[in-house]
């Protein structure tokens, strides 16, 4: 299991209101300790540098959704290191679980989601563990505390 700590990275103070798909946002801004608008910003102009493509309905917003390759370079500019946690054909080897993942802050990468993880307790708008079952697929950690 994980304990579970409200947290909108900001969004709130920002001045953001309604419902958005914005956890790539959030989870930059409480991980980082960036503020909100900051990373917002920044996963925007990333945005406008992604290639067309047919299988893709349309391009990475802050507020819709961020593509996979996008989370990667904007992780990768802010010198986070990923660590990947399933291979091809593997099946599921580490949980959203406060045992199973590192101390320190990271950005686990879900599906269809991204979180920020403390020491152990999960930063998010909700309760996204499934009761420490959900599947991780790897996750960034801050520099100078990559694997």
């Amino acid at each position: 299991m994980i304990r579970h700590v409200y947290n909108d990275g900001g969004r709130a103070a920002a001045g953001r209101r309604g419902d958005a798909r914005d956890c790539a946002a959030r989870a930059i801004s409480i991980a980082t300790g960036m503020g909100y608008s900051n990373a917002y910003e920044l996963i925007n102009e990333m945005a406008k540098s992604e290639r067309r493509s047919k299988r893709r309905a349309g391009r990475s917003h802050a507020r819709t959704g961020v593509h996979r390759a996008t989370m990667r370079r904007i992780m990768a500019a802010l010198g986070w290191h990923w660590t990947p946690t399933m291979k091809i054909g593997e099946g599921c080897t580490v949980h959203l679980s406060a045992y199973e993942l590192p101390a320190g802050r990271i950005i686990v990468s879900l599906s269809r989601h991204y979180a920020a993880v403390i020491d152990g307790e999960l930063h998010d708008t909700h309760d996204c563990s499934r009761e420490g079952t959900r599947c991780v697929y790897g996750y960034w950690s801050e520099p100078g505390r990559g694997a």
